[in-house]
């Protein structure tokens, strides 16, 4: 197949999850009606911490960022996928899928690195809870969301910058409903080798560590736990922890079922159809499992529907 110069390309054709022209009206319907739950889920969160000032603390403030990562990693793809649905037109230009590559990598490792700050949150609470207001004090914790930002920015920006030197070849179709990076790379002509070095680095570096991190956190936490003779304390820690760890077998149990699982075993199209698992559904049932497990979120959430009610 002859090369095509990447400066050539103008467009790149998104496959979607299906091609039978009747399930289109049903797939706008759904993903929409997803995207409106994680909107006004995650967006009730981030303003009940806000305005509730029993809520100003670190884990609160994270659980903020990590709803309004979620808010942004679905925009980067959906509302594109719904525009796509609804015309007809399955296009997204170089450049717009560029930026897709960049936003999607930059939210989804930033969610990553909040899941590990989160975990060691939990941990300094529960291992060392004297010490608790002195270790994660406003300063640490605006160093491990800034620091967190740096190395998305940082990571995202290079991946982008390898795919925008690539030639790619007559057949743009990526069997996808969004510019995910993996099949791009699988169009190009040009040699890959630094693409897939900086993938597999960056895959130990910003998923492999933090998910090691996790683990570590939790092993103590369980470790200490244990030592509790209360079984009312166990089962406060439980509750307070039972969130946060749902949260993180949703996005790593999808996620890493994904892009782990070889080419062999599952098609580009099922894969597509699986990332709907930690791209759609994970980011909607987050607000569901931090709301209805906590009851410090939902008497925040109580008094915000109040205020609202009685402004209006």
């Amino acid at each position: 197949m002859e090369p095509e110069n990447q400066t050539q390309v103008s467009e790149f054709f998104l496959l979607g999850l299906s091609n039978k022209t009747e399930l289109q009206p049903f797939l706008f319907g759904l993903f929409l009606s997803m995207y409106m739950v994680i909107l006004t889920g995650n967006l009730l969160i981030i303003l009940a911490t806000i305005s509730d000032s029993h809520l100003h603390t670190p884990m609160y403030f994270f659980l903020a960022n990590f709803s309004s990562y979620d808010i942004c990693f679905t925009s980067t793809i959906i509302p594109k996928m719904l525009v796509n649905i609804y015309t007809q037109d399955k296009t997204i230009t170089y450049e717009g899928c560029l930026s897709q590559i960049y936003f999607f990598i930059l939210f989804a490792e930033l969610d990553i690195f909040l899941l590990s700050i989160m975990a060691y949150d939990r941990f300094v609470a529960i291992c060392h809870p004297l010490h608790y207001r002195i270790i994660m004090n406003p300063q640490l914790c605006s160093l491990l969301v800034l620091a967190s930002w740096i190395m998305s920015v940082l990571d995202s920006l290079l991946r982008d910058l390898l795919v925008l030197q690539l030639s790619f070849c007559t057949n743009l179709e990526i069997p996808h409903f969004f510019c995910e990076i993996n099949q791009v790379i699988q169009l190009a002509c040009s040699d890959t080798l630094l693409n897939n070095i900086e993938m597999y680095f960056a895959t130990g570096l910003m998923g492999i560590i933090p998910l090691i991190g996790i683990l570590f956190s939790y092993s103590q936490i369980v470790s200490s736990t244990l030592r509790i003779s209360s079984g009312r304390g166990k089962c406060k820690v439980f509750s307070t922890c039972g969130s946060h760890l749902s949260v993180v077998s949703l996005f790593y149990g999808s996620g890493l079922g994904v892009y782990l699982s070889s080419a062999s075993t599952q098609t580009s199209r099922a894969k597509a159809i699986a990332s709907v698992m930690y791209t759609v559904i994970t980011p909607m049932l987050n607000p569901f499992i931090y709301s209805l497990r906590n009851k410090e979120i939902k008497e925040a959430m109580k008094n915000l529907f109040g205020i609202i009610t009685f402004n209006g």
